[in-house]
């Protein structure tokens, strides 16, 4: 990941949250700074995937599809990147949040 452009240095990041695996990072987060905006929990893929998925919420469907525009990440490093997912990182698989507009808060996403 040396010679990439995120916006926090991994010597700067802090152990917010106790281990819990990988998540799948959108480099809108890691590389534009922009907030997490939507959060969601799959199964997990193995036993070192969290089942985290973050975005900000300003992709596209062709901007999510581009395996390139995503990044793999400790679900500390996305805590050090927006602390308002922190409460909600206990949630069970299956569960799909969004930003409260304006607010460090998520609100749980229901058909």
């Amino acid at each position: 990941m040396s010679g990439q452009n995120f916006k926090i240095k991994v010597e700067d990041l802090k152990d917010l949250v106790p281990h819990m695996g990988y998540s799948i990072v959108s480099n809108t987060i890691t590389m534009d700074g922009l907030p997490v905006g939507y959060m969601y929990r799959e199964e997990p893929g193995n036993k070192d995937d969290s089942g985290w998925r973050f975005l900000s919420g300003t992709e596209t469907q062709e901007y999510v599809d581009d395996e390139g525009n995503s990044k793999v990440f400790d679900v500390n490093t996305v805590a050090n990147y927006d602390p308002a997912i922190i409460p909600y990182l206990k949630m069970p698989y299956g569960a799909e949040l969004e930003r409260v507009e304006g607010k460090d808060e998520f609100k749980k996403i229901t058909d």
